[in-house]
């Protein structure tokens, strides 16, 4: 949907009159029914101002498109500007300009993100240059006509407050300045920018460049397609044995015969190591090679970035990323126009979406109903936040409200501890979760120790390291992040063993599970879950003890900056019953979860003594 269009002549009259912001503000609110903030009216009339001044050159053509306020299908995501015309050649090309009100910026360690500041505080966000690529990349891979028709774009970023200080134009970012170049402030940037445009846009847009762009089709590239077919044949993370090709088939066909009118959801149960994300993984490569629109969901980003990377075989930004999506992305998405949406990690699914929890009214009807064929992959035991809904009672609810026909079908354990589900039974008894048979373990298959002191865990978990780097250490949230504002302090800190370690969530964020060098990290619940390594080191909390052989859970043992069990201090004033309830649930499911992180072997530090006594006891039964 274009929000605002017109040629440059018209768009330099409306910048002149001083109305250009209450005009896109006014085409928004016809179009949509929404309107803005105050503070994005004015970013408007800010940007708009500037884009002015750069387009009063008689070089650019009069009768060159403007549209402004884009937005992309199938996504949330807005071009803030797009200049339309044809180069020397008689080429349609399209120039997308991110704009951006920033003045400062500080580099990071993560592949294609700056911190920023904005009204509310310093946030971590996309460098603008990848912003604007990634953008391109989405229409280059995904519309037919841009395709078809063999209209170019043209990336790039327009800081138009920003002053030169070695940070946005910093080498660390090449990959992307090459693909979008960045623009500052001041006479020469503005030239330079014009230049840019000029090198493009000669003759003016004559067969309405935007409105064909906007009508266009919606499916990915041959190119896309077997590109990310390529990617993953050989790769042997991603190859389906026995039940996993039955959920992978089933999927397939129902995909293909879905419609708008015949929608199928399918709900796919399966606990730790039965493969959940290998048969995602799966139907996202072979449902885009058959030519069929689909996107891969998670809510945690971890997943979506180490899939990524593994299809890719590195960890920068690709056209691939344009295939994974976070939960919260459907809000705004006009329905029906997936064919398939495939959800990892559907456990984790909330109401509400957004940075305040306020956006949107519930994620489940939402992917559902942007979607023809909606396939959610869920382990209800992996529950660990408050917020979390995903459960398979609330899917079919949502299914059934838009006639969708539902079915279900289980993946059994295979390669998670080594098979076993002799020991993730021995978990649920042990952890009291639930009462099972197993309240023994066989140990000659899977290595499992409860150690004495953190620094033998870590010693184990380097040690292991080595082989392959696939083994790290994780913890239960209870202690603080202090380490985000200041790098030079150590977060979990245990003084009876001299113990110190950083939380992983800074540097590598959500690719800690597979740098080399995050090994002397702890890992938490939100950048492990839905992974696996070899070996797993756990550090257990006081937010669960052992008292007279009874497992004891307590909400308020967990770190001030943990988002889990967000809630639980209102709620224990007005229903401690519940709010106990409640979290015993999470902090349980968490622990669960982290000591089913590991397929070869797992091993135990407990920072309360009567707690790693009990394991101990449970372990030599």
């Amino acid at each position: 949907m274009i929000v605002y269009q017109s040629t440059k002549d018209v768009f330099l009259d409306d910048v002149l009159s001083n109305s250009i912001e209450n005009t896109i503000l006014d085409l928004l609110h016809a179009k949509t029914g929404k309107t803005v903030g105050k503070s994005e009216i004015r970013s408007w009339k800010e940007s708009m101002r500037f884009m002015g001044a750069l387009l009063h050159d008689s070089g650019i053509p009069s009768t060159a498109g403007v549209a402004i306020e884009y937005h992309i299908p199938q996504t949330s995501k807005r071009i803030d500007f797009i200049l339309t015309g044809q180069n020397e050649r008689r080429e349609e090309h399209a120039i997308l300009i991110e704009l951006k009100q920033w003045q400062t910026a500080k580099i990071t360690e993560k592949d294609a993100m700056v911190v920023t500041r904005f009204e509310r505080g310093e946030a971590e966000v996309c460098h603008p240059s990848y912003q604007a690529w990634s953008y391109a990349a989405l229409l280059q891979g995904f519309n037919e006509t841009v395709n078809d028709e063999n209209i170019q774009l043209k990336p790039c970023a327009y800081l138009h407050n920003y002053e030169l200080d070695g940070v946005i134009q910093n080498t660390f970012y090449s990959d992307y300045l090459e693909k979008a170049p960045v623009f500052l402030q001041g006479k020469d940037e503005q030239e330079k920018l014009r230049t840019f445009i000029k090198q493009f846009i000669k003759y003016g847009d004559e067969k309405n460049i935007m409105v064909r762009i906007d009508n266009g089709r919606i499916r990915p590239s041959k190119n896309l397609a077997d590109s990310m077919a390529n990617l993953l044949k050989g790769n042997q993370e991603f190859i389906m044995i026995d039940d996993q090709k039955l959920v992978f088939e089933t999927a397939m066909a129902l995909a293909k015969h879905s419609t708008a009118e015949k929608k199928n959801v399918l709900i796919v149960e399966g606990g730790p190591g039965t493969g959940k994300s290998v048969v995602a993984v799966n139907l996202l490569v072979h449902l885009t090679k058959t030519g069929l629109l689909a996107q891969y969901v998670t809510k945690n980003a971890a997943p979506r970035t180490v899939y990524e990377s593994k299809l890719t075989g590195h960890f920068r930004k690709s056209e691939i990323s344009n295939f994974f999506s976070g939960s919260g992305s459907f809000i705004d998405t006009e329905k029906h126009i997936f064919d398939a949406l495939i959800v990892d990690e559907a456990h984790r699914l909330t109401e509400k979406s957004g940075m305040f929890k306020n956006l949107g009214e519930n994620q489940i009807k939402e992917i559902i109903d942007a979607s023809k064929c909606s396939v959610f992959f869920l382990d209800e035991d992996q529950r660990v936040t408050f917020q979390d809904v995903g459960e398979l009672d609330e899917i079919e609810y949502w299914a059934k409200q838009v006639g969708a026909t539902v079915q279900r079908l289980k993946l059994s354990s295979q390669f998670r501890c080594n098979g076993s589900d002799g020991y993730l039974a021995w978990l649920d008894d042990v952890l009291q979760i639930r009462e099972t048979a197993n309240i023994t373990i066989e140990r000659e298959e899977y290595d499992i120790r409860v150690v004495d002191s953190p620094n033998e865990l870590k010693e184990i978990i380097l040690e292991k390291n080595m082989i392959n780097n696939k083994a790290r250490i994780v913890a239960g949230y209870c202690w603080e992040w202090k380490s985000k504002k200041d790098p030079n302090i150590k977060d979990i800190v245990i003084p009876e063993h001299g113990f110190l370690m950083k939380w992983n969530l800074a540097s590598d964020g959500n690719l800690w599970i597979l740098s080399p060098s995050s090994v002397t990290e702890a890992g938490c619940i939100h950048t492990c879950q839905g992974l696996e390594v070899d070996y797993i080191g756990v550090i257990v909390g006081p937010d669960l003890v052992v008292r007279n052989d009874v497992v004891i859970t307590d909400g308020a043992k967990r770190a001030k900056s943990d988002k889990s069990i967000s809630g639980f201090k209102s709620l224990l004033k007005t229903n401690p019953a519940l709010a106990k309830e409640r979290a015993d649930i999470i902090i349980k499911n968490t622990y669960r979860t982290l000591m089913t992180r590991g397929m070869k072997g797992c091993y135990l530090y407990f920072t309360d003594p009567e707690t790693q006594e009990y394991f101990k006891k449970r372990l030599a039964e």
